[in-house]
């Protein structure tokens, strides 16, 4: 992530070309950090082409720290209904279950699976278990196979003590929750390398709010449909899910702020867009703070610094629209403020990597994103006291300026999400060809509920070289 000034645009200029207008206080990125469209300043005059973003000017310019807490961990699950299933169709219904499955798990941990090899297996698996949760015949009659298997999954934060249900629902939400946590950490892989291309930066944006998309669908949409109420501190419970929305609403606009950084956009802009960043890290954090500290402290120590760390990056940039304005001895003001979060955010970082709990092992004041922030401050800040000791001669407020920056552009919204259809394979003639009165009354092979279930072997992706990027 490079951290520069940038142009202060006239009165009544046009939004930045590469975000879409929108009703105040809301906004979307066009195309998903679409190639800008406007000329750099002192450029061709207008008609001539767009300024084109070459991406060997993007490159080495966008390095991201994301913290990820562990993805839930579940047991092998055979899907073997002997007796139960008459036919070779149903059993082959069963056996494709069942592989689909196992692949799905697989692509988990397969550091080379990318999104489109994740949403073919997804949508594979997934319209094979609406069998066991759709009725056939578009009626609200419930399936008569939804309760038929056991499923059991781990939490993220309350380690390997797995909660068990005997519902098709419990499975859809479970996974789905897995496969959004799959998209934070494939973010998190491209944001971390040292030569992020423009390709690249976009796949972490739309990564990002794919995810947001797919936590806020099972929130909305089917956790309430579960039998078995939620437990208080769980993956599934509204707090938890909010927090996981938020942080990836926040960390698809740092990929934003990040480009209007490298393109000089009016410091303004960059400002409206740190300060909303870090109330949305601020916001996911007060979901959190009800929940035991012994789980949720360090992804709390996460939310907070980055909370703080957009603060001072607001802060800094309103110091420059305020000096580009001849308010100089404000601009002071600001960038002492700006000084005070980056020392709190340099605190939290500490704390962070001292405190225990699930999530990435790392040192985040090492990275390349937090140093090059605290040599903004201190440059601009020293740049502000030699105007005014030189031409402005302002006294510097004791208040620092209240910000009410409110971001019309560039704001993240989730991608909207669904579960795909029904598969084919799901007839009415394979579906009546479970004999659920043939299930063996004493079901010896279910699982036990305080069974440990082995967690997931993720990938151990090492930092490159300057990134100080360490992803779980």
């Amino acid at each position: 992530m490079c951290h520069g000034g940038g142009h202060v645009a006239p009165e009544g200029a046009r939004p930045p070309s590469w975000v879409s207008a929108a009703a105040p206080g809301r906004g979307t990125l066009r195309s998903a950090l679409a190639p800008p469209l406007r000329s750099a300043p002192g450029c061709a005059a207008a008609g001539a082409p767009p300024q084109i973003w070459h991406k060997q000017h993007y490159r080495k310019k966008m390095t991201h720290w994301f913290h990820r807490n562990p993805l839930k961990a579940t047991a092998p699950v055979s899907f073997n209904f002997y007796g139960v299933a008459t036919t070779p169709a149903a059993t082959k219904v069963c056996n494709d279950l069942r592989l689909s499955r196992t692949r799905l798990l697989e692509l988990f941990t397969d550091s080379s699976c990318n999104p489109e090899m994740m949403k073919n297996a997804t949508d594979l698996y997934f319209s094979l278990l609406q069998g066991f949760i759709l009725s056939l015949d578009d009626s609200s009659q419930e399936c008569k196979l939804r309760y038929i298997q056991n499923f059991k999954w781990t939490d993220t934060l309350q380690g390997q003590v797995p909660n068990a249900q005997q519902d098709a629902v419990f499975e859809l939400v479970s996974m789905g929750f897995n496969v959004a946590l799959w998209y934070t950490k494939y973010a998190s892989r491209l944001a971390g390398k040292e030569d992020i291309t423009e390709d690249e930066a976009k796949d972490v944006h739309r990564s990002l709010k794919i995810a947001a998309g797919i936590f806020k669908h099972l929130k909305e949409s089917h956790i309430p449909k579960l039998i078995t109420p939620v437990e208080k501190g769980r993956d599934l419970e509204a707090r938890l899910i909010d927090s996981y929305i938020i942080q990836c609403q926040a960390e698809a606009q740092e990929v934003t702020i990040a480009r209007a950084i490298e393109l000089k956009h009016n410091p303004g802009l960059i400002a409206a867009l740190a300060y909303e960043t870090a109330n949305f890290y601020q916001k996911a954090d007060q979901a959190l703070s009800s929940l035991d500290p012994a789980y949720a402290g360090k992804w709390r120590k996460y939310l907070n610094l980055k909370s703080c760390f957009y603060m001072a990056y607001a802060y800094c940039y309103h110091g420059q629209t305020l000096l580009a304005s001849d308010k100089c001895g404000e601009a002071i003001r600001s960038l002492q403020e700006s000084e005070k979060f980056f020392a709190k955010a340099e605190a939290l970082c500490k704390e962070y990597g001292e405190t225990r709990g699930p999530g990435t092992t790392a040192k985040p004041s090492g990275h390349l994103f937090f140093r090059k922030l605290g040599s903004l401050i201190k440059n601009t800040l020293e740049k502000c006291q030699r105007e005014n000791g030189f031409i402005y001669f302002q006294k510097v407020p004791a208040e620092a300026p209240q910000l009410e920056l409110k971001a019309n552009y560039g704001l993240v919204e989730p991608v909207p999400f669904e579960f795909p259809a029904l598969n084919a394979h799901w007839t009415p003639e394979t579906l009546a060809a479970f004999d659920l009165t043939k299930r063996p009354k004493d079901d010896a092979a279910k699982p036990k509920p305080d069974e440990e279930v082995k967690p997931l072997k993720e990938p151990d992706i090492k930092p490159q070289k300057d990134s100080g990027c360490q992803i779980s």
